[in-house]
Protein backbone atom coordinates (compact mmCIF):
# COMPACT_ATOMS: atom_id res chain seq x y z
CA UNK A 1 0.00 0.00 0.00
CA UNK A 2 1.64 3.49 -1.31
CA UNK A 3 -0.54 5.17 0.26
CA UNK A 4 0.75 7.40 3.12
CA UNK A 5 -1.66 6.21 5.94
CA UNK A 6 0.24 6.91 9.07
CA UNK A 7 1.25 10.13 8.19
CA UNK A 8 -2.43 10.85 7.38
CA UNK A 9 -2.87 9.05 10.68
CA UNK A 10 -1.16 11.64 12.43
CA UNK A 11 -1.99 14.62 10.55
CA UNK A 12 -5.83 14.54 10.53
CA UNK A 13 -6.55 15.23 14.44
CA UNK A 14 -3.17 17.73 14.27
CA UNK A 15 -4.49 19.52 11.22
CA UNK A 16 -8.34 19.39 12.20
CA UNK A 17 -6.25 21.09 15.99
CA UNK A 18 -4.92 24.11 14.19
CA UNK A 19 -8.06 24.49 12.11
CA UNK A 20 -10.40 24.76 15.99
CA UNK A 21 -7.66 26.78 17.40
CA UNK A 22 -7.62 29.19 14.61
CA UNK A 23 -11.43 29.55 14.44
CA UNK A 24 -13.51 32.35 16.00
CA UNK A 25 -14.83 30.22 19.02
CA UNK A 26 -17.15 33.15 19.75
CA UNK A 27 -19.28 32.46 16.51
CA UNK A 28 -19.09 28.91 17.38
CA UNK A 29 -21.35 27.13 19.74
CA UNK A 30 -20.15 24.24 22.02
CA UNK A 31 -22.44 21.77 20.45
CA UNK A 32 -20.69 22.94 16.93
CA UNK A 33 -17.41 22.62 18.55
CA UNK A 34 -18.16 19.25 19.57
CA UNK A 35 -19.50 17.61 16.29
CA UNK A 36 -16.43 19.22 14.29
CA UNK A 37 -14.08 17.29 17.00
CA UNK A 38 -16.32 14.26 16.85
CA UNK A 39 -16.05 14.02 13.27
CA UNK A 40 -13.06 14.42 13.20
CA UNK A 41 -12.22 11.59 15.40
CA UNK A 42 -14.58 9.15 14.23
CA UNK A 43 -13.07 9.82 10.81
CA UNK A 44 -9.82 9.25 12.28
CA UNK A 45 -11.20 5.81 13.74
CA UNK A 46 -12.28 4.86 9.78
CA UNK A 47 -9.21 5.90 8.52
CA UNK A 48 -7.34 3.16 11.28
CA UNK A 49 -9.69 0.60 10.09
CA UNK A 50 -7.66 0.28 6.60
CA UNK A 51 -4.56 -0.84 9.22
CA UNK A 52 -6.35 -4.39 9.71
CA UNK A 53 -8.13 -4.99 6.29
CA UNK A 54 -4.48 -4.37 4.38
CA UNK A 55 -2.25 -5.72 6.46
CA UNK A 56 -0.95 -8.47 5.58
CA UNK A 57 -0.27 -10.99 8.34
CA UNK A 58 1.85 -13.83 6.71
CA UNK A 59 4.92 -11.13 6.34
CA UNK A 60 6.63 -10.48 9.05
CA UNK A 61 8.13 -6.92 10.18
CA UNK A 62 6.59 -3.29 9.71
CA UNK A 63 4.24 -2.38 6.71
CA UNK A 64 2.93 0.68 5.53
CA UNK A 65 6.63 2.30 5.81
CA UNK A 66 7.25 5.85 4.96
CA UNK A 67 10.45 7.10 5.17
CA UNK A 68 11.92 10.68 4.60
CA UNK A 69 15.87 11.91 5.66
CA UNK A 70 15.67 14.47 8.70
CA UNK A 71 19.37 14.24 10.24
CA UNK A 72 21.35 12.75 7.69
CA UNK A 73 24.59 13.07 9.57
CA UNK A 74 23.13 11.13 12.57
CA UNK A 75 21.00 9.00 10.65
CA UNK A 76 17.73 9.98 12.37
CA UNK A 77 14.82 10.00 10.03
CA UNK A 78 11.03 10.26 9.40
CA UNK A 79 10.36 6.53 9.57
CA UNK A 80 7.37 4.84 9.49
CA UNK A 81 5.59 1.38 10.23
CA UNK A 82 2.99 -0.60 11.72
CA UNK A 83 2.98 -4.49 12.92
CA UNK A 84 0.52 -6.86 14.64
CA UNK A 85 1.67 -5.18 18.23
CA UNK A 86 1.13 -1.47 17.41
CA UNK A 87 -2.34 -2.19 14.77
CA UNK A 88 -4.76 -2.86 17.81
CA UNK A 89 -2.92 -0.20 20.41
CA UNK A 90 -3.77 2.35 17.22
CA UNK A 91 -7.32 1.29 16.70
CA UNK A 92 -7.66 1.71 20.85
CA UNK A 93 -6.96 5.49 20.62
CA UNK A 94 -8.85 6.33 17.74
CA UNK A 95 -11.70 3.94 19.44
CA UNK A 96 -11.60 5.96 22.83
CA UNK A 97 -11.36 9.44 21.52
CA UNK A 98 -14.54 10.30 20.23
CA UNK A 99 -16.13 8.39 23.22
CA UNK A 100 -14.17 10.79 25.53
CA UNK A 101 -15.67 13.49 23.42
CA UNK A 102 -19.48 12.21 23.54
CA UNK A 103 -18.94 11.66 27.37
CA UNK A 104 -17.42 15.35 27.91
CA UNK A 105 -21.05 16.66 25.64
CA UNK A 106 -22.67 17.69 29.02
CA UNK A 107 -20.20 18.18 31.29
CA UNK A 108 -17.44 20.40 29.72
CA UNK A 109 -18.88 24.19 29.25
CA UNK A 110 -16.36 26.23 29.58
CA UNK A 111 -13.21 26.55 26.83
CA UNK A 112 -14.83 24.11 24.75
CA UNK A 113 -12.79 24.60 21.80
CA UNK A 114 -9.16 24.12 23.73
CA UNK A 115 -10.80 20.95 25.23
CA UNK A 116 -11.01 19.64 21.86
CA UNK A 117 -7.97 20.88 20.19
CA UNK A 118 -5.86 19.18 23.37
CA UNK A 119 -7.58 16.06 22.65
CA UNK A 120 -7.46 16.04 19.09
CA UNK A 121 -3.16 17.09 19.77
CA UNK A 122 -3.15 13.91 22.28
CA UNK A 123 -4.68 11.28 19.87
CA UNK A 124 -2.07 12.42 16.94
CA UNK A 125 1.07 12.63 19.48
CA UNK A 126 -0.36 9.36 21.19
CA UNK A 127 -0.53 7.48 17.35
CA UNK A 128 2.85 8.87 16.41
CA UNK A 129 3.77 6.68 19.47
CA UNK A 130 2.95 3.59 17.64
CA UNK A 131 3.69 3.94 14.49
CA UNK A 132 7.43 5.61 14.90
CA UNK A 133 10.05 3.20 13.45
CA UNK A 134 13.25 5.84 14.46
CA UNK A 135 14.01 6.32 17.93
CA UNK A 136 14.21 10.22 18.12
CA UNK A 137 10.50 10.59 16.77
CA UNK A 138 9.62 8.17 19.29
CA UNK A 139 10.62 9.84 21.53
CA UNK A 140 9.12 13.27 20.21
CA UNK A 141 6.17 11.69 20.53
CA UNK A 142 6.35 9.93 23.69
CA UNK A 143 7.05 13.38 25.34
CA UNK A 144 4.52 15.26 23.52
CA UNK A 145 1.69 13.79 24.79
CA UNK A 146 2.22 15.07 28.45
CA UNK A 147 1.43 18.58 27.33
CA UNK A 148 -2.23 18.49 26.07
CA UNK A 149 -2.67 15.52 29.13
CA UNK A 150 -1.10 17.79 31.72
CA UNK A 151 -3.40 20.38 30.15
CA UNK A 152 -6.54 18.80 30.35
CA UNK A 153 -6.35 17.52 33.74
CA UNK A 154 -5.35 21.11 34.85
CA UNK A 155 -7.89 23.21 33.46
CA UNK A 156 -10.85 20.65 34.00
CA UNK A 157 -10.02 19.01 36.78
CA UNK A 158 -11.40 19.02 39.94
CA UNK A 159 -10.23 21.14 42.88
CA UNK A 160 -6.44 20.19 43.37
CA UNK A 161 -6.06 19.76 39.44
CA UNK A 162 -2.64 21.92 39.46
CA UNK A 163 -1.29 19.72 42.06
CA UNK A 164 -2.39 16.51 40.26
CA UNK A 165 -1.05 18.18 36.97
CA UNK A 166 2.10 18.81 38.31
CA UNK A 167 3.27 15.89 39.87
CA UNK A 168 1.73 13.88 36.61
CA UNK A 169 4.07 16.10 34.64
CA UNK A 170 7.11 15.90 36.84
CA UNK A 171 7.33 12.13 37.49
CA UNK A 172 6.56 11.21 34.12
CA UNK A 173 9.06 14.00 32.78
CA UNK A 174 11.85 13.15 35.34
CA UNK A 175 12.35 9.32 34.00
CA UNK A 176 12.03 10.71 30.41
CA UNK A 177 15.40 13.11 30.81
CA UNK A 178 17.64 9.86 31.54
CA UNK A 179 15.62 7.70 28.73
CA UNK A 180 17.05 10.97 26.31
CA UNK A 181 20.61 10.48 27.59
CA UNK A 182 20.36 6.61 27.20
CA UNK A 183 18.71 7.44 23.57
CA UNK A 184 22.16 9.87 23.01
CA UNK A 185 24.25 7.37 23.79
CA UNK A 186 22.70 4.31 21.34
CA UNK A 187 22.84 6.89 18.82
CA UNK A 188 26.64 7.39 19.09
CA UNK A 189 27.45 3.87 19.62
CA UNK A 190 25.00 2.51 16.88
CA UNK A 191 25.18 5.29 14.61
CA UNK A 192 21.68 5.42 13.93
CA UNK A 193 17.93 6.11 15.27
CA UNK A 194 16.51 3.04 13.04
CA UNK A 195 14.70 0.49 15.82
CA UNK A 196 15.34 -2.13 13.29
CA UNK A 197 18.95 -1.64 13.44
CA UNK A 198 19.69 -0.88 16.57
CA UNK A 199 17.68 -3.73 17.68
CA UNK A 200 20.27 -6.01 15.72
CA UNK A 201 23.15 -4.36 17.70
CA UNK A 202 24.78 -6.17 20.10
CA UNK A 203 25.78 -3.91 23.18
CA UNK A 204 28.36 -4.88 25.95
CA UNK A 205 26.80 -6.50 29.15
CA UNK A 206 27.65 -3.74 31.29
CA UNK A 207 26.10 -0.91 28.97
CA UNK A 208 23.06 -2.79 28.53
CA UNK A 209 22.44 -2.69 32.12
CA UNK A 210 23.06 0.91 32.63
CA UNK A 211 21.39 1.82 29.33
CA UNK A 212 18.33 -0.47 30.19
CA UNK A 213 17.68 1.24 33.75
CA UNK A 214 17.85 4.79 32.10
CA UNK A 215 14.74 3.67 30.00
CA UNK A 216 12.80 2.01 32.41
CA UNK A 217 13.06 5.13 34.28
CA UNK A 218 10.51 6.65 31.89
CA UNK A 219 8.81 2.91 30.92
CA UNK A 220 7.97 2.19 34.82
CA UNK A 221 6.57 5.38 35.63
CA UNK A 222 4.36 5.73 32.26
CA UNK A 223 2.87 1.91 33.33
CA UNK A 224 3.25 2.43 36.29
CA UNK A 225 4.94 0.39 37.98
CA UNK A 226 5.24 0.33 42.02
CA UNK A 227 6.53 2.27 43.71
CA UNK A 228 6.06 5.09 41.04
CA UNK A 229 2.43 5.06 40.83
CA UNK A 230 1.58 7.48 43.21
CA UNK A 231 0.66 10.17 40.96
CA UNK A 232 -1.93 8.34 39.08
CA UNK A 233 -4.77 8.22 42.18
CA UNK A 234 -4.12 11.74 41.84
CA UNK A 235 -4.45 12.34 38.74
CA UNK A 236 -7.30 10.45 37.92
CA UNK A 237 -9.17 11.50 40.54
CA UNK A 238 -8.69 15.53 39.33
CA UNK A 239 -9.00 14.46 35.97
CA UNK A 240 -12.12 15.07 34.19
CA UNK A 241 -13.94 11.90 32.94
CA UNK A 242 -13.02 11.78 29.34
CA UNK A 243 -9.21 12.59 30.89
CA UNK A 244 -9.42 9.26 32.86
CA UNK A 245 -10.99 7.68 29.76
CA UNK A 246 -7.68 7.85 27.86
CA UNK A 247 -5.33 7.76 30.46
CA UNK A 248 -6.35 4.45 32.04
CA UNK A 249 -7.20 3.29 28.56
CA UNK A 250 -4.14 4.09 26.29
CA UNK A 251 -1.87 6.56 28.33
CA UNK A 252 -1.07 3.46 30.43
CA UNK A 253 -0.06 1.51 27.86
CA UNK A 254 2.42 3.52 26.22
CA UNK A 255 5.12 2.42 29.03
CA UNK A 256 4.51 -1.19 28.66
CA UNK A 257 4.79 -0.87 24.78
CA UNK A 258 8.11 0.87 25.55
CA UNK A 259 8.99 -2.17 26.85
CA UNK A 260 7.85 -4.25 24.56
CA UNK A 261 9.11 -1.93 21.65
CA UNK A 262 12.46 -0.85 22.92
CA UNK A 263 13.17 -2.27 25.87
CA UNK A 264 13.44 -6.25 25.50
CA UNK A 265 14.25 -6.16 21.80
CA UNK A 266 17.51 -3.21 23.01
CA UNK A 267 18.69 -5.19 25.37
CA UNK A 268 18.32 -8.97 25.82
CA UNK A 269 20.70 -9.76 28.51
CA UNK A 270 19.73 -7.03 30.64
CA UNK A 271 15.80 -7.83 30.34
CA UNK A 272 17.10 -11.32 31.78
CA UNK A 273 18.99 -9.77 34.16
CA UNK A 274 16.48 -7.41 35.56
CA UNK A 275 13.74 -10.15 35.49
CA UNK A 276 13.72 -10.64 39.31
CA UNK A 277 13.31 -6.93 40.15
CA UNK A 278 10.58 -6.40 37.46
CA UNK A 279 8.78 -9.53 39.02
CA UNK A 280 9.06 -8.32 42.86
CA UNK A 281 8.15 -4.81 41.87
CA UNK A 282 5.11 -6.14 39.74
CA UNK A 283 3.71 -8.32 42.48
CA UNK A 284 3.64 -5.83 44.74
CA UNK A 285 2.05 -3.80 42.80
CA UNK A 286 -0.67 -6.00 41.91
CA UNK A 287 -0.92 -7.00 46.04
CA UNK A 288 -0.11 -4.14 47.34
CA UNK A 289 -2.40 -1.78 45.62
CA UNK A 290 -5.12 -4.36 45.72
CA UNK A 291 -5.25 -3.98 49.37
CA UNK A 292 -5.23 -0.33 49.37
CA UNK A 293 -7.92 -0.74 46.97
CA UNK A 294 -9.95 -2.48 49.13
CA UNK A 295 -9.82 0.72 51.73
CA UNK A 296 -10.54 3.39 49.74
CA UNK A 297 -13.78 5.07 49.65
CA UNK A 298 -13.89 7.33 46.33
CA UNK A 299 -14.89 5.27 43.94
CA UNK A 300 -12.37 6.34 41.07
CA UNK A 301 -8.94 6.33 43.51
CA UNK A 302 -10.41 2.57 43.64
CA UNK A 303 -10.63 1.86 39.91
CA UNK A 304 -6.96 4.19 39.56
CA UNK A 305 -5.37 1.83 42.15
CA UNK A 306 -6.97 -1.31 40.54
CA UNK A 307 -5.27 0.05 37.34
CA UNK A 308 -2.04 -0.28 38.96
CA UNK A 309 -2.82 -3.87 40.06
CA UNK A 310 -3.78 -5.21 36.57
CA UNK A 311 -1.08 -3.38 35.03
CA UNK A 312 1.29 -5.42 37.24
CA UNK A 313 -0.07 -8.45 34.79
CA UNK A 314 1.15 -7.07 32.12
CA UNK A 315 4.84 -6.26 33.52
CA UNK A 316 4.86 -10.14 34.60
CA UNK A 317 3.54 -11.33 31.21
CA UNK A 318 6.17 -8.96 29.64
CA UNK A 319 8.95 -10.14 31.21
CA UNK A 320 8.43 -14.03 31.37
CA UNK A 321 9.93 -13.56 27.69
CA UNK A 322 7.71 -16.18 26.54
CA UNK A 323 5.04 -16.43 23.59
CA UNK A 324 2.52 -17.28 25.73
CA UNK A 325 3.34 -14.45 28.61
CA UNK A 326 3.79 -11.52 25.85
CA UNK A 327 0.30 -12.47 24.44
CA UNK A 328 -1.16 -12.47 27.44
CA UNK A 329 0.28 -9.40 28.42
CA UNK A 330 -0.38 -7.69 25.68
CA UNK A 331 -4.06 -8.96 25.32
CA UNK A 332 -4.21 -7.91 29.04
CA UNK A 333 -3.30 -4.28 27.87
CA UNK A 334 -5.86 -4.09 25.28
CA UNK A 335 -8.97 -5.44 27.87
CA UNK A 336 -7.60 -3.60 30.61
CA UNK A 337 -7.98 0.13 28.17
CA UNK A 338 -11.63 -1.25 27.26
CA UNK A 339 -12.51 -2.28 30.62
CA UNK A 340 -11.08 0.34 32.72
CA UNK A 341 -12.11 3.18 30.47
CA UNK A 342 -15.60 1.83 30.86
CA UNK A 343 -15.58 1.70 34.63
CA UNK A 344 -14.59 5.59 34.80
CA UNK A 345 -17.11 6.15 32.28
CA UNK A 346 -19.18 4.56 34.76
CA UNK A 347 -17.95 6.60 37.43
CA UNK A 348 -18.46 9.54 35.47
CA UNK A 349 -21.75 8.76 34.69
CA UNK A 350 -23.27 8.86 38.41
CA UNK A 351 -21.08 11.74 39.51
CA UNK A 352 -23.12 14.18 36.79
CA UNK A 353 -25.94 13.04 38.01
CA UNK A 354 -24.92 13.02 42.04
CA UNK A 355 -22.03 15.25 41.85
CA UNK A 356 -20.35 12.60 44.59
CA UNK A 357 -17.26 9.99 43.85
CA UNK A 358 -17.91 8.99 47.96
CA UNK A 359 -18.84 5.11 47.75
CA UNK A 360 -21.03 5.70 51.21
CA UNK A 361 -23.15 8.38 49.49
CA UNK A 362 -24.83 5.67 47.13
CA UNK A 363 -26.67 2.89 47.69
CA UNK A 364 -29.72 0.89 45.73
CA UNK A 365 -28.67 2.26 42.21
CA UNK A 366 -29.75 -0.53 40.10
CA UNK A 367 -33.11 0.19 41.58
CA UNK A 368 -33.48 3.57 39.79
CA UNK A 369 -30.68 2.87 37.13
CA UNK A 370 -31.28 -0.75 35.68
CA UNK A 371 -29.78 -0.26 32.70
CA UNK A 372 -26.61 1.27 33.81
CA UNK A 373 -26.26 -0.99 36.58
CA UNK A 374 -26.27 -3.97 33.93
CA UNK A 375 -22.93 -2.50 32.06
CA UNK A 376 -21.80 -1.80 35.61
CA UNK A 377 -21.92 -5.72 36.17
CA UNK A 378 -20.51 -6.34 32.61
CA UNK A 379 -17.22 -4.30 32.92
CA UNK A 380 -16.96 -5.04 36.28
CA UNK A 381 -17.13 -9.12 35.96
CA UNK A 382 -14.90 -8.30 33.34
CA UNK A 383 -12.75 -6.55 35.93
CA UNK A 384 -12.15 -9.53 38.29
CA UNK A 385 -11.83 -11.96 35.26
CA UNK A 386 -14.68 -14.08 34.55
CA UNK A 387 -14.59 -16.55 31.90
CA UNK A 388 -16.29 -15.33 28.99
CA UNK A 389 -14.89 -11.63 29.44
CA UNK A 390 -11.90 -9.88 27.69
CA UNK A 391 -10.66 -9.67 31.40
CA UNK A 392 -10.19 -13.98 32.05
CA UNK A 393 -7.52 -14.40 29.08
CA UNK A 394 -4.98 -12.21 29.14
CA UNK A 395 -4.24 -12.33 33.34
CA UNK A 396 -4.98 -16.42 32.48
CA UNK A 397 -2.31 -16.41 30.03
CA UNK A 398 -0.14 -14.22 32.30
CA UNK A 399 -0.43 -17.00 35.27
CA UNK A 400 0.02 -19.82 32.76
CA UNK A 401 3.36 -18.33 31.82
CA UNK A 402 4.64 -18.13 35.44
CA UNK A 403 3.93 -21.33 36.33
CA UNK A 404 7.54 -22.57 34.42
CA UNK A 405 9.53 -19.68 35.82
CA UNK A 406 8.37 -19.47 39.87
CA UNK A 407 5.93 -21.07 41.67
CA UNK A 408 5.83 -17.96 44.05
CA UNK A 409 5.23 -15.69 41.37
CA UNK A 410 2.31 -18.09 40.09
CA UNK A 411 1.01 -17.58 44.05
CA UNK A 412 1.37 -13.49 43.65
CA UNK A 413 -0.58 -13.50 40.51
CA UNK A 414 -3.63 -15.63 42.05
CA UNK A 415 -3.68 -13.59 45.06
CA UNK A 416 -3.82 -10.82 43.43
CA UNK A 417 -6.97 -11.87 40.88
CA UNK A 418 -8.30 -13.08 44.40
CA UNK A 419 -8.46 -9.73 45.87
CA UNK A 420 -9.10 -7.90 42.41
CA UNK A 421 -12.22 -10.01 43.11
CA UNK A 422 -12.95 -8.71 46.20
CA UNK A 423 -12.73 -5.08 45.85
CA UNK A 424 -14.78 -5.14 42.85
CA UNK A 425 -17.70 -6.98 43.95
CA UNK A 426 -18.01 -4.79 47.01
CA UNK A 427 -17.83 -1.65 44.93
CA UNK A 428 -20.81 -3.01 42.99
CA UNK A 429 -22.68 -4.67 45.66
CA UNK A 430 -22.49 -1.22 47.99
CA UNK A 431 -23.03 1.40 44.99
CA UNK A 432 -25.90 -1.26 43.02
CA UNK A 433 -28.03 -2.90 45.86
CA UNK A 434 -29.16 -1.80 49.58
CA UNK A 435 -31.80 0.65 50.77
CA UNK A 436 -32.33 3.39 47.77
CA UNK A 437 -31.60 6.75 49.38
CA UNK A 438 -33.73 9.31 49.00
CA UNK A 439 -31.41 11.40 47.04
CA UNK A 440 -30.55 8.43 44.62
CA UNK A 441 -34.32 8.48 43.86
CA UNK A 442 -34.19 11.16 41.52
CA UNK A 443 -31.35 9.83 39.36
CA UNK A 444 -31.94 8.90 35.70
CA UNK A 445 -31.04 6.36 34.11
CA UNK A 446 -28.74 6.11 30.94
CA UNK A 447 -29.65 8.71 28.04
CA UNK A 448 -29.43 7.59 24.53
CA UNK A 449 -25.57 8.54 23.61
CA UNK A 450 -24.47 7.01 27.03
CA UNK A 451 -26.20 3.85 25.49
CA UNK A 452 -24.46 3.90 22.93
CA UNK A 453 -21.11 4.05 23.80
CA UNK A 454 -21.57 1.60 26.67
CA UNK A 455 -23.04 -0.95 24.46
CA UNK A 456 -19.51 -0.85 21.75
CA UNK A 457 -17.83 -1.22 25.16
CA UNK A 458 -19.52 -4.08 26.34
CA UNK A 459 -19.76 -5.66 22.78
CA UNK A 460 -16.26 -5.11 22.58
CA UNK A 461 -15.52 -6.88 26.14
CA UNK A 462 -17.76 -9.98 25.36
CA UNK A 463 -16.66 -10.42 21.79
CA UNK A 464 -12.90 -11.18 22.78
CA UNK A 465 -13.87 -12.72 25.67
CA UNK A 466 -15.22 -15.45 23.63
CA UNK A 467 -13.35 -14.77 20.50
CA UNK A 468 -9.60 -14.10 21.53
CA UNK A 469 -7.73 -15.03 18.36
CA UNK A 470 -9.40 -12.39 16.74
CA UNK A 471 -6.33 -10.34 18.63
CA UNK A 472 -3.97 -13.49 18.49
CA UNK A 473 -4.08 -13.72 14.98
CA UNK A 474 -2.76 -10.18 14.86
CA UNK A 475 0.05 -10.40 17.18
CA UNK A 476 1.05 -13.31 17.27
CA UNK A 477 4.04 -13.56 14.76
CA UNK A 478 5.00 -9.59 15.73
CA UNK A 479 5.52 -11.12 19.31
CA UNK A 480 7.15 -14.31 18.28
CA UNK A 481 9.38 -12.64 15.65
CA UNK A 482 9.70 -9.09 16.11
CA UNK A 483 10.64 -9.01 19.92
CA UNK A 484 11.30 -12.37 21.21
CA UNK A 485 13.63 -13.36 18.09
Amino acid sequence: MSFPILSLLILTPLIGALTLSLSNSSQLKNRTIFLSGLWISSGEFLLSLLLPIFYDRSKNGYQFKEFHTWFDKFDINYYLGVDGVSIPLILLTTFLVPICLLCSWNSIQHRVKEFVVYFLLLESFIIGVFVSIDIVIFYVFFEAVLIPMFLIIGIWGGDNRLYAAFKFFLYTLAGSVLMLLAIIYVISITGTGNIEIISEYVFDNQIQLILFLCFFASFAVKVPMFPFHTWLPDAHVQAPTSGSVILAGVLLKLGAYGFMRLSIPFFEYASVYFQPLIFTLSCIAIVYTSIVALRQMDIKKMIAYSSVAHMGFVTIGIFTLTQDGMNGAYFQMISHGIVSAALFLIVGVVYERHHTRMIADYSGVSNVMPKYSFFFMIFMLSSVGLPGTSGFVGEFLVIISTISINVYLTIFTAVGVILGASYMLLLYKNINFGDIKSEIKNLTDLSRIELFYFSLLAILTILLGVYPKILFQMIDQSINIGILS
